[in-house]
């Protein structure tokens, strides 16, 4: 992942709601400090991160994802992870991601995976 991200051909992007995930998971769910994450997606951004912002078409796209894909036992996908899919669709980019669930509906649409350590395995590093 990091080869990708680094990539100056290929512009990593992540929406704003899933940025929005990221800061609550890292500081809420792992302890780290708000300020600790904000400095490191500074530096993230700085380093060509793109944010997307979710508009209308975006929001629109992802709750037809849900509708449509959305099993609480077979493919249990959050909002969060629609709108992540419907972003890297949207954008014809692949989508990095660690949850199995997501893969497998990225897959099944038809979009590239980039499969990311499992998170519920290790924490994050500080």
């Amino acid at each position: 992942m990091e080869r990708e991200l680094r990539s100056p051909t290929q512009a990593a992007h992540i929406s704003a709601l899933n940025l929005a995930e990221v800061i609550d998971v890292l500081t809420r769910i792992y302890g780290r400090s708000a300020a600790a994450t904000m400095d490191a997606l500074q530096l993230l951004e700085a380093g060509g991160l793109r944010i997307v912002p979710v508009d209308a078409d975006l929001g629109a796209h992802a709750g037809e994802l849900h509708a449509r894909l959305y099993d609480r036992r077979s493919a249990p996908l959050s909002m969060a992870d629609c709108v992540a899919l419907a972003t890297a669709m949207s954008l014809n980019e692949p989508l990095a991601t660690s949850d199995p669930p997501l893969a497998l509906a990225a897959q099944n649409e038809g979009v590239e995976v980039v499969r990311l350590g499992d998170s519920r395995v290790h924490s994050p590093p500080q």
